[in-house]
C-alpha cells in the first residue's frame, strides 16, 4: 500500500490556491456517533473536527468515526483532551493524521506537542507500527522513516499567555498552523461568555496578523456568521462555523417552537 502523504490538513492549507484561493470551512463533530460523522463528511465542507476534549469520545469511538469518514473527500482533524505524549501516541496509532492540540500556552508546550508526533531521535513517539492502523499493520513501506510526512500539527491559542507567546509558538518547527479559540480566550481575559467583546476580537486579530507575518496558516472558531466573515476578511485561512450537536439542538428547538405553543405565556422548557 503506498504511503499517502498528499492528504494531510497541512497540505490542504498549502494548496488553498487549488480551491480558488478561498479559506477552508469546517464544523465540529461532537456527538461521538460514527453515523453523524458520516453525515457531516458528506456535507461538502472542507474539514471536520472530531473533538475529544469536551465531547464523549474515547479511542474506540474515534476509530469508528475515522473509518466512517474515510470514504469522503473531507479532511479530518481530531482534538485530544490534553497535550499529552501518551494520548497523542494512541491517537496517531489509530490513524489520526491531523491533530489539533488544545491549550498550548508557550513555545515549550508547542515543542512538546510536536515531539509527541515524531519518532526518535527527532521526538518521543513510542514505536508500535506493527500493531497500528496508522502503518496499516506494517503494510506501509518505510512508515517509520516517513511517518512525520503523514501528520500535521495545529495548536490552539486560547489564553492570554498563548496570545502573548504566539510569535514564539509560530516559530516552532513542526507547528503547521495555529487555531484560535475565542471562548476560552475570553474566559482567560476575565470576559467569560463574551467572545464577541472588542478586546477578544482584537486579540484574535493580533494572532491572525502574527501568523500571516510568520508565513503560517491560522484558523478561528466563529459560529456567528458576521464574526466569521470578519475574521476571514482579516486573514483567517480556515474556520469552524458550526457543530453537529448545536445544529441538532437548534433545529429540534425550532420544530418545538413551530408546533408546540406555550401555555399560559410560558416558554418551552428547552428555551
Amino acid at each position: 500500500m503506498p504511503l499517502r502523504i498528499d492528504d494531510t490538513f497541512r497540505d490542504a492549507l498549502r494548496n488553498q490556491n487549488g480551491k480558488a484561493g478561498r479559506p477552508l470551512a469546517g464544523m465540529w463533530v461532537c456527538s461521538g456517533s460514527p453515523l453523524v460523522a458520516e453525515l457531516c463528511a458528506g456535507s461538502g465542507l472542507d474539514w471536520l473536527l472530531v473533538d475529544a476534549e469536551h465531547s464523549p469520545n474515547g479511542l474506540e469511538s474515534i476509530l469508528a468515526q475515522l473509518q466512517a469518514i474515510h470514504g469522503y473527500p473531507v479532511h479530518t482533524l481530531v482534538r485530544p483532551p490534553v497535550n499529552d505524549t501518551v494520548v497523542i501516541k494512541q491517537y496517531l496509532d489509530l490513524g489520526v493524521q491531523n491533530l489539533l492540540i488544545p491549550m498550548v500556552n508557550s513555545s515549550a508546550e508547542a515543542e512538546a506537542a510536536v515531539a509527541a508526533t515524531r519518532y526518535p531521535p527527532h521526538g518521543v513517539r513510542g514505536v508500535g507500527s506493527a500493531l497500528a492502523r496508522a502503518a496499516r499493520w506494517n503494510r506501509v513501506p518505510d512508515y517509520l522513516a516517513r511517518a512525520s510526512e503523514t501528520i500535521s500539527v495545529t495548536v490552539q491559542i486560547e489564553s492570554t499567555a498563548a496570545v502573548d507567546a504566539v510569535e514564539d509558538i509560530l516559530k516552532v518547527d513542526g507547528v503547521d498552523a495555529v487555531f484560535i479559540g475565542p471562548s476560552d480566550l475570553a474566559a482567560s481575559m476575565g470576559l467569560l461568555g463574551q467572545q464577541e467583546h472588542p478586546e477578544v476580537r482584537a486579540a484574535v486579530e493580533h494572532c491572525l496578523t502574527a501568523a500571516r507575518k510568520a508565513g503560517k496558516p491560522a484558523g478561528v472558531n466563529a459560529f456567528n456568521p458576521d464574526t466569521a466573515r470578519h475574521y476571514l476578511d482579516n486573514g483567517a485561512n480556515f474556520i469552524l462555523v458550526g457543530a453537529d450537536v448545536s445544529l441538532l439542538a437548534r433545529g429540534s428547538e425550532a420544530l418545538a417552537a413551530q408546533y408546540i405553543k406555550p401555555s399560559d405565556g410560558e416558554a418551552p422548557a428547552s428555551y
